[in-house]
């Protein structure tokens, strides 16, 4: 767990271990500005262009990291989020992502994390739709039986291999003994 490093859309379940942010979620609190005056507006635009300048930057330094991009990354994060504008909304929304600025630039000592949550929300979606078509299970068995099905269907899937052929497979259809793998030795050949 030490080494664990949780990115998140800053819900606070998920503030355990080391935390990172998720930029996209960031980012989407300025959309959610409603701006009075077409300067406030000009000034959550040109706020919003900067910090996906920021972010595309990051994402490119991923690639190759070097201590002085480090250096480059925190003084320029710090002129973007320290902007006045004179909205005090924009400027008070600027001012609280300041003060998350390690969670945000947490990619800079830990470059295999992701800089924002999509893929794991991906996964999740499979289990959003389906609760929110059924309105849930009527027992706690019968969440944990579907989760793990989810479960199944998602890793089957990123490994390319056919759900209902696993499952055959696990259950015997292919005779007595299984013919693939466990998903553990799968997934550990994955990565």
């Amino acid at each position: 767990m030490q080494n664990t490093v949780i990115v998140s859309d800053d819900a606070g379940q998920f503030r355990v271990a080391t935390h990172a942010l998720c930029w996209i979620h960031a980012e989407r609190h300025l959309q959610k500005l409603m701006s009075a005056s077409p300067k406030q507006a000009k000034a959550v635009e040109l706020v919003r262009q900067a910090i996906w300048c920021f972010y595309l930057s990051l994402k490119l330094w991923k690639q190759s990291p070097s201590p002085v991009g480090e250096r480059v990354f925190r003084r320029q994060f710090d002129k973007i989020f320290g902007l006045r504008t004179g909205y005090k909304e924009l400027d008070a929304l600027l001012a609280r992502l300041a003060r998350r600025k390690d969670e945000l630039l947490r990619v800079l000592e830990r470059t295999e994390i992701p800089l924002h949550t999509n893929a794991s929300e991906n996964d999740l979606r499979a289990w959003v739709i389906k609760r929110k078509i059924s309105g849930g299970t009527m027992s706690a068995n019968g969440r944990v039986a579907r989760d793990v099905m989810l479960g199944l269907l998602k890793t089957c899937r990123k490994l390319g291999l056919s759900f209902f052929t696993y499952l055959g497979d696990r259950v015997g259809l292919n005779g007595d003994q299984p013919r693939i793998p466990p998903l553990a030795i799968l997934v550990a050949r994955a990565a």
